[in-house]
Parts: structure tokens; sequence; C-alpha cells
């Protein structure tokens, strides 16, 4: 009876599409992580800042003559005295506070949408260098065929005269060259992998491997009016996020003009029997109104409000210069896939052609092998070419994603 097979140890790297790599990024990334620790400390400090101060208690004495000196009358012995006292704040500054402390949380929050959309575009651009190394193999892989043929042509009709040797090693030169391309490209990959994991929070060894069936396409958008810029782009809503803030930083500023209030209790004990017992009862009020404290926060709310109008200038620059920069990087990617269209659709297919013949006529023996070398590493070159360009318009479109919901 067959013993049965042993099942494989090695288990195959999972496929990760570029969708699972971003939700990854999102849900496991460490500095991502850090911003919405930081909103939430801000939640805590706003409940802080409603917090009133502790009571200040003390005990002593009152109206105590030092020793030595004469007492004319029992009641003259002094108090001994207790006294409690405590600050009230305005809740109309507490609240206003508050409020403004928290908003500082939704800036975190902004910040952090910011960098995940940088992080999505870093991914983006690491996962089309990886798709394109992927593609370079392939085509390296398939020209290589071709050299490995010729070579074994040389080889057998070198014995007949019918081939010069220095053919056999020119051929050996080229497969070297091919092959240490190939490496480069695994270079590449293994380079992408590590950084996509880093970004992941995973080892950077980890394996797993792409879909490279996918290809990116550009859509692009209907128009690029500034209204629908503010609402899609994250350093807008951050820039709005942040006037918001000093919005109301100026409102808490205001509550400055109104009244604090503080409430202070004393008991006295006299030390003499004659006395009876004694309180104190005493309210106090600020009065924030007085033009030497004024001038504070009044100064303090017109140099915000210019900081915001200064910020509401520099937003409606960034959408302008987003708006023409979205445009041109359109108008670019467009050109782009045009040019690599008559590349793929006319250059490839003719040198293909040429090096098709060129091979049967080499066959044949009808064409030195160094013709038909020159044939091949115009093929392989333009085809290179190809890559390269898709790369970069890969690329582009990323940036433009990432200019798009910066």
């Amino acid at each position: 009876m067959p013993a049965a097979p042993l099942p494989s140890l090695a288990q195959e790297a999972p496929v990760l599409r570029l969708d699972t790599i971003i939700e990854r990024i999102g849900q496991n990334n460490v500095l991502l992580q850090s911003y919405g620790l930081k909103a939430e400390s801000y939640r805590y400090s706003a409940e802080a800042a409603t917090s009133w101060m502790a009571p200040m208690v003390g005990a002593g004495t009152f109206m105590t003559p030092y020793p030595g000196q004469k007492i004319m009358d029992e009641r003259d012995k002094g108090n001994l005295m207790f006294q409690i006292e405590q600050d009230i704040p305005n809740p109309l500054k507490l609240n206003a506070r508050k409020k403004y402390i928290a908003s500082q949380g939704n800036i975190e929050r902004a910040t952090r949408d910011i960098t995940l959309n940088d992080l999505k575009a870093q991914a983006k651009r690491l996962y089309f260098n990886w798709l394109i190394a992927q593609q370079r193999i392939g085509v390296l892989q398939e020209n290589e065929k071709i050299m490995v043929t010729m070579k074994k042509i040389e080889e057998v009709r070198y014995p007949y005269n019918q081939s010069q040797l220095g053919g056999v090693y020119k051929a050996t030169a080229r497969i070297e060259e091919n092959r240490n391309m190939i490496r480069m490209q695994e270079g590449a990959i293994a380079k992408a992998r590590a950084w996509l994991n880093s970004l992941m929070n995973a080892p950077g060894n980890q394996p797993f491997g792409i879909d490279t069936n996918y290809r990116p396409a550009f859509i692009a958008a209907a128009s690029y009016d500034t209204a629908a810029l503010a609402t899609d782009r994250k350093d807008i809503l951050k820039m709005n996020e942040s006037i918001r803030s000093m919005q109301l930083n100026i409102e808490s500023m205001k509550q400055e003009k109104k009244p604090d209030f503080r409430i202070r209790f004393d008991h006295m004990t006299p030390l003499s029997n004659m006395m009876p017992n004694a309180f104190s009862v005493m309210g106090m009020i600020s009065i924030p109104i007085a033009p030497w404290s004024s001038k504070m926060y009044k100064s303090e709310i017109k140099a915000m409000q210019l900081s915001i109008q200064g910020m509401e200038k520099e937003r409606a620059a960034m959408l302008q210069e987003t708006q023409g920069m979205l445009y041109g990087m359109q108008f670019e990617i467009q050109s782009m896939q045009k040019r690599i269209d008559a590349m793929e659709e006319k250059i490839i297919p003719a040198l293909q052609k040429t090096m098709d013949a060129s091979f049967l006529n080499y066959q044949e023996n009808k064409m030195s092998l160094a013709n038909v070398i020159d044939s091949w590493e115009a093929l392989t070159m333009m085809q290179m070419n190809v890559l390269d360009e898709k790369l970069k318009l890969y690329e582009m479109i990323a940036d433009y994603e990432k200019q798009l919901f910066r």
C-alpha cells in the first residue's frame, strides 16, 4: 500500500489587494494611532477645564498680643481662628474654555486624516513599483529564452565553422546582463514588500504577494470647483477646524470680562471665657472690566481675529492653487496615456516583427548573430521604456489622488 503524501509545511504567501493594504494601514499604523490618543487626551483635558480650585483651609490666632505684653482686659487675650476659603469660577468661562480645549481634538483627528492620505499615496507608489517590477521580470524572462536559443544555435554551428566563438560569448554576456536586471527587479520587490509591511505595522520580512492583474485607472473629476475641494481635501478640513478652534478661543477670551467669585468663612473662638464665639462671612467678586485688566483680553481677541482672517486668505489661496494643479495633472496624465498607447500599439509591434524576421533569417543562417542581438536589444529596451512610462503614469495617478483628497 503506497504511503500517503506528507502535507507541505510551507504555506503559500497570501495575496493582498491594494485596498486591503490601505485598510490595514488605517487600522494598524502606529503613527496614526498616536493621533487618536492625542485627540482622546484633549477630551479629558476639556473635562478637567470645568473643575474648581481646591478650597483653602487655615487655622491660627487672631488679634493675639505678643508674649510679655500687659493685658488690661480679659478680652484682649485674642482668639483662635479657623478659616475656609473657596474660589467660585464663572461657569460661562469654564464652559467656553471646555469647548475650546475639546476642539483641539478635532484638529488632531484632521491631522490623522492628512497623514493617512500621505501614507495611502506612499503605499500606492510602493505597490505600483512592485507591480511594474513584476512585469519587467516577465518581459526579461521571456526575452531571455530567445537569447538562450541563439546561444545554443551558436554552440551547434561553431564546430562546423558556421559561427564565431565570439558569438557564443556575446550571447552568454547578454544572458547574464538580463539575469542581473532580473535580480535588480527582485531587489525592488523585496524593498517594496518591506516598506509596505512597515506601513501596516507588520514584520518587514513577512511574506505576501500582490494582485499582478491590478491596473490603476485614471478617472478625471468632472470639475474642480473650490467648494467641492474644500469638502474633499483633508488639509482644508484641518484648517477649518483650526479656524473653528480659534473662534472658540475668542469666545473663551470674551468671557474674561465676566466676574469670578470667592467666598470666605472665618470662625473665631476667644481665649477668654468672657467673649462669645464669633464668625465672619465674606463674599468677593472680581472686576475684570477695569481698564488695567481688560486690556489683556481685548488685545488677545484682536490678535486672534487677525489670525483667523489670515488663515481664511491662506485657505482660499490653497484652494485656487490646487484647482490649477489638478487641471495640469489631468492633462499630463491624459497625454502620458496617449504616449503609452502609441508605444504599445505601434512601436513595440513593429520592433517585435523586426525581431521575429531577424530571428527567422538567423535560423536560416542568412543573418549574423550581432544583427539579431541589435534587434533583440531594441525590442527589450522599448519594452522596458514602456514599463518605465507606465510606472510614471501610475505614480502620477497616485499623486493626483493624493492632491484631490489631501
